[in-house]
């Protein structure tokens, strides 16, 4: 049993063995894809607050400095994206901002909302209504949260970024490894096409990796619903000065996770924070979201690389480039969306046009 997983709910356990299997992988144990895929993308920080306080995250802003993107700035935002061609608006908070600022709490409540989740679906709203599919990204949540939003999202997700307990997550609230685990399984519950990842370099072990891993893979036999699992290495910043991960333990953590995985859940790889052309032999197969418009506001360090520096990683790699939805195909095909996601998808409009001509 992972520790504090029973404790949310979810009767999940990774034996000794599987995790010593899965540490004896190296790349030259999987083969490189033969496509590489991308998403393009608008960032949108609905707001910085966030009950956690990680000493890696640039994210949050202490109480009183944090922000909360108005209505009408969403709007602009998505209308940018919308121009720029790009079919995802990315939706972002720290978790439970409300709970926690009081400020936050107090503004929401004069535009009309008791929540965040539930401004989360008028901000939803505007992208669809800006011709961009959501999917959001709001950390932790409970079923009642995630089944507020759900089906204005074409998908969702959430980092799981390790099931160790670490020093890193110390402080008043305390993010749970059980806690991101249940998520991840409500999202299976629910049928929401999801996407979570580990974060490598945090204080975590080979074994916590593995481990994560196997409990990510498990969760997806179960409900099917993992889309892609992003393998991220932690970025230096004004808020973690401990280095990063060296290529070689990104290129063996990189293949665990291919090795790991059912073939049909994506590899990403993020090519402002990971040494990708390192990794292009160890199983990646996708590039994440990428924004021609907006900044990596969780990494605001690292710039979104540019489309021609996407087509040269693809060069490297001697394979093709392929834009896609938000959603992956599969689960278009397979009936998992909103009946207002498919509206969008099959609309004879601007959108629905660009949808269809990036799932070609």
């Amino acid at each position: 049993m992972i520790p504090g997983a029973a404790e949310y709910g979810v009767d999940l356990s990774v034996s000794d063995a599987a995790i010593d299997d899965l540490l004896a992988v190296d790349p030259a144990d999987v083969s490189p894809a033969d496509e590489l895929t991308f998403a393009r993308n608008v960032f949108v920080p609905l707001t910085t607050a966030c009950r956690y306080t990680c000493t890696y995250c640039t994210y949050y802003d202490p109480p009183g400095e944090a922000g909360l993107l108005a209505p009408e700035e969403v709007r602009r935002i998505c209308e940018r994206g919308a121009a720029a061609g790009c079919t995802e608006a990315l939706f972002t908070f720290g978790d439970e901002p409300d709970a926690r600022y009081d400020r936050i709490h107090d503004r929401l409540a004069t535009w009309g909302h008791d929540s965040i989740h539930s401004y989360l679906r008028s901000a939803c709203e505007i992208a669809l209504d800006c011709g961009l599919l959501p999917h959001s990204n709001p950390g932790d949540q409970t079923r009642e949260q995630m089944r507020l939003v759900a089906d204005l999202n074409a998908s969702m997700g959430v980092m799981l970024e390790t099931t160790a307990d670490l020093r890193v997550h110390a402080g008043g609230r305390r993010k749970e490894p059980g806690q991101r685990l249940a998520t991840i399984a409500t999202a299976g519950e629910l049928g929401v096409p999801f996407t979570t990842g580990i974060l490598v370099g945090i204080g975590e072990e080979p074994r916590d990796r593995a481990e994560s891993l196997l409990a990510i893979r498990e969760l997806h036999e179960r409900y099917g619903h993992v889309q892609e699992v992003i393998v991220q290495p932690v970025s230096e910043n004004e808020r973690w000065q401990r280095g990063s991960p060296d290529a070689g333990t990104m290129r063996r953590t990189t293949a665990m996770a291919r090795a790991a995985l059912p073939a049909e859940v994506s590899v990403q790889s993020p090519p402002n924070l990971a040494p990708v052309r390192d990794l292009l032999d160890c199983g990646v197969d996708d590039l994440g979201g990428v924004s021609p418009v907006t900044d990596d506001h969780i990494n605001p360090d690292y710039a979104w690389p540019e489309l021609r520096e996407l087509e040269a990683i693809a060069d490297d790699a001697g394979v093709p480039l392929r834009e896609r939805l938000p959603v992956y195909e599969r689960y278009v095909d397979e009936g998992w969306l909103s009946e207002r996601i498919e509206r969008e998808l099959a609309a004879d409009s601007e959108a629905g046009r660009r949808y269809r001509a990036v799932a070609v």
